[in-house]
């Protein structure tokens, strides 16, 4: 650690268009979303390192581990906004999936830029979790080189912590302190740096295959409904009831919502129904 100002990063490149400023709206956007489109492939190129990911994630949370998410600035955003959907969406503790940002609570609202530059306040906010050899860890960095990152996964790897990474750009040193690295390059940003365009896209797009298909390996989804989802607003008990009602047979709608509401999820009125 200590030399990553000397790391070529991809993310930092020039910008392949000029001039920004002197496009017209409609040049912006359709320039912007031909980038875009550009992600998915990029994505697709790392298909073999998701899955190797998600399967050693899935052993681990299978055998009662959690999993952290460790990142600064939008990858610390963008691992805090997936962690907070991992209990409503499957129904799973709230303590299963946590993210951690630099800065802590207070850089979800605004920039705090300047906390990520420690090599020691990573590892420090994990272990304030008890962090252990159970539980796996996977650091959020565009860029490959956050100090908060790339010092947590090091303490994580002494300790025999199991680490991933999803990274944008190659053979960084994040990534060579991740078990199970994923390493997602998408090239030059339409504005020259602002990893939070194509980079937070491809951390997004990859974040969800994480979450969704080790969820769909725990048993939590059934078919491709979200059973065990947790019925607590409108929305929710609109959509479960209605879930409910196809796969129990029932027709009349306020009974079923009456008996989930009762239960409190789609799988646990569903158990209840054959007994």
């Amino acid at each position: 650690m200590g030399n990553e100002n000397l790391f070529n990063k991809t993310t930092e490149q020039v910008s392949s268009y000029r001039h920004l400023e002197k496009m017209s709206t409609e040049e912006m956007v359709k320039s912007i979303n031909t980038e875009d489109a550009t992600v998915a492939g990029a994505v697709r190129k790392e298909l073999a390192s998701v899955i190797a990911l998600i399967d050693a994630l899935t052993e681990k949370l299978s055998k009662g581990g959690r999993l952290f998410y460790v990142g600064a600035g939008t990858s610390g955003r963008l691992g805090i906004l997936d962690a907070s959907e991992w209990a409503p969406t499957f129904g799973v503790p709230e303590t299963l999936v946590n993210g951690l940002i630099a800065g802590g609570a207070a850089a979800l609202r605004v920039g705090i830029e300047d906390a990520e530059d420690s090599y020691e306040t990573g590892w420090h906010d994990l272990q304030r979790y008890n962090v252990s050899d159970r539980d796996f860890v996977i650091g959020i960095a565009a860029s490959g080189t956050t100090p908060y990152v790339a010092g947590a996964l090091k303490q994580c790897r002494d300790h025999h912590i199991s680490t991933g990474c999803i990274v944008c750009n190659p053979g960084s040193p994040v990534a060579l302190y991740a078990d199970y690295p994923i390493e997602v390059i998408v090239g030059p940003e339409f504005v020259t740096g602002s990893t939070r365009m194509k980079s937070g896209t491809a951390q997004k797009m990859v974040l969800n295959m994480i979450s969704t298909s080790v969820m769909i390996k725990l048993g939590r989804v059934h078919d491709n409904r979200m059973v065990h989802m947790k019925i607590n607003n409108e929305k929710l008990i609109e959509r479960g009831t209605k879930m409910f009602m196809e796969k129990a047979g029932i027709s009349n709608y306020e009974e079923a919502k009456s008996l989930l509401l009762k239960y409190g999820s789609v799988h646990i009125a569903l158990n209840n129904m054959k007994t």
